[in-house]
């Protein structure tokens, strides 16, 4: 890719019974003005996404179904084999995530400063926080990845990862469900890779109105970093 040159953005919307969102955010996607492709992976939903899905015309977006329940990270993997794009952004279904934030965590990537971008809800000051234990949960897994990788980074499991294609695409994933954050990042800091951030607006939503992860996950993604740090 030579310096200049337009790069397109393949958007990944992994979602999982997200019937009153997935319309809501496929607009505000669809009104970033970037090249782009936009990959949705249902995973098996049972609420009535898939029948929503299905109704959407193909130059809107590429959808692909899961036949079973697999997990976040598997809808992520999924998602990749479909990627035609130069550069790759995970998109949550869920709204607690502003795609107008694209514009910022591309442009590094866009004018050859980083592969790697993350957006930190940490580094914007007026940020909401929906409950302490996923703030300070997500702030110890930052401490975590930077003791043990020397990353340097404030907002380890942000949603808003964004990676030059070929870079997301060499690192061999393997993650299922929400291991994926730990996973990328053990695998990029072992690579040498710099991770930058910037600062992103998030609007978190409550346990009630289907938040998803749990303290499993959390240590899940423990064990993640710390096995990644020791084996290939």
């Amino acid at each position: 890719m030579n310096k200049g040159e337009r790069m397109k953005l393949s958007v990944i919307i992994p979602c999982y019974n997200e019937k009153e969102n997935i319309l809501e955010i496929l607009k505000r996607v669809e009104a970033v003005d970037l090249e782009k492709e936009i990959i949705i992976v249902d995973d098996c939903s049972t609420d009535g996404t898939r029948e929503v899905l299905v109704t959407l015309p193909p130059e809107r977006a590429r959808v692909i179904h899961h036949a079973e329940n697999k997990g976040k990270g598997s809808a992520i993997r999924t998602g990749l084999q479909q990627v035609t794009g130069d550069i790759v952004i995970i998109q949550d279904a869920d709204l607690e995530y502003d795609p107008n934030d694209y514009y910022e965590l591309v442009k590094p990537v866009l004018e050859g400063r980083a592969e790697v971008v993350y957006g930190s809800r940490v580094l914007r000051r007026d940020v909401e926080i929906s409950y302490l234990r996923y703030y300070f949960g997500g702030r110890f897994l930052s401490w975590l990845t930077n003791l043990l990788y020397g990353a340097n980074i404030t907002d380890e499991p942000t949603c808003y990862k964004v990676f030059k294609a070929d870079v997301l695409k060499g690192l061999d994933l393997r993650c299922r469900r929400f291991e994926f954050c730990p996973e990328v990042t053990a695998k990029l800091c072992k690579r040498g890779y710099k991770i930058q951030e910037v600062p992103i607006s998030y609007h978190p939503r409550s346990i009630e109105q289907g938040k998803k992860i749990g303290w499993r996950d959390g240590i899940e993604a423990i064990w993640t970093l710390i096995k990644y740090r020791f084996t290939g």
